[in-house]
């Protein structure tokens, strides 16, 4: 199954060419397994433009399959260790819930799909980021 990260809707929302839009199309259209965390829904809704655009994101968004960590404490500290191990790598992630997002994918073994440099950083912190 493909975890695919906000930074792909958006781009997808947005009309922006690129490999990873190019991809969840086709995930879409073919109805290939795919699925969001309740952070990657916040993130979307968080963008919405207006009320019409809100309530249309939050019933789709919703109505999708959602992976969350196994164990919220367990997860949320191995997150944090990563973005520890990033830093100490020369390297600070953005955002720290991009580390959570690479984290649930790792306890998953979910594949990412992405468009945000900063999984191409982390994923070289942790081989066992899958990354699309």
């Amino acid at each position: 199954m493909i975890l695919v990260d906000t930074s792909v809707w958006i781009d997808l929302f947005r009309n922006r060419p690129g490999h990873a839009v190019t991809r969840l199309r086709h995930i879409l259209d073919g109805g290939e397994a795919f699925a969001l965390m309740p952070v990657i829904v916040q993130e979307i809704l968080q963008g919405a433009a207006d009320e019409r655009e809100y309530s249309l994101l939050h019933e789709y968004l919703t109505s999708q399959r959602l992976v969350e960590p196994a164990d919220s404490l367990t997860t949320h500290c191995n997150a944090a260790r990563l973005f520890f191990d990033c830093r100490r790598r020369g390297f600070t992630p953005r955002s720290a819930i991009d580390c959570l997002i690479a984290q649930v994918a790792i306890e998953r073994r979910l594949d990412l799909l992405h468009n945000d440099r900063d999984f191409e950083r982390i994923a070289a912190v942790t081989p066992q980021l899958r990354l699309m």
